[in-house]
């Protein structure tokens, strides 16, 4: 089977919810539900949330951000990203976190974005080797005390 993204659905809500990140990696992700519930309260279109599957199994969960007002200043700067990937904690490894950037890359391409952005728990326990190994450089920036990186899209 190949990884594919599902939209979340009252069918597969449930499946959504029970994708679980390891114990210790826990304080760096938000679970599932807090995701989901902050796309329900965001104005329409600027969540993108989806259900990582393989075959017809639940791996992981993905939410992007789209066209955001990063500064929060009347919109001088607006970007898109990956906001959340929570690989559950028995399928990490193999390449689904990869698949599911390659995913978001592909969707802000379609979307004419030139840049994906992302934000991580900082430190050595936090994903930030992971987005490097995929070429995200760091901008300098950081956003709720997390590290801010971007990757290019050109």
């Amino acid at each position: 089977m190949s990884p594919h993204l599902a939209g979340i659905t009252p069918e597969n809500l449930e499946a959504a919810l029970a994708v679980r990140v390891r114990a210790d990696q826990e304080h760096a992700v938000e679970p599932v539900a807090h995701s989901l519930a902050e796309a329900y309260v965001r104005p329409p279109g600027v969540a993108w949330p989806r259900l990582i599957m393989d075959g017809d199994r639940p791996v992981g969960f993905l939410m992007a951000f789209l066209d955001i007002d990063w500064r929060a200043d009347g919109g001088s700067v607006r970007r898109s990203g990956l906001w959340r990937l929570n690989i559950d904690a028995g399928e990490q490894g193999k390449g689904y976190g990869r698949f599911a950037v390659d995913s978001v890359a592909a969707e802000l391409r379609r979307r004419g974005c030139a840049e994906l952005y992302v934000t991580w728990h900082p430190g050595a326990d936090g994903p930030g080797e992971f987005y490097r190994r995929l070429g995200f450089r760091t901008t300098d920036e950081t956003s709720g005390g997390q590290t801010v990186g971007v990757l290019d899209l050109a």
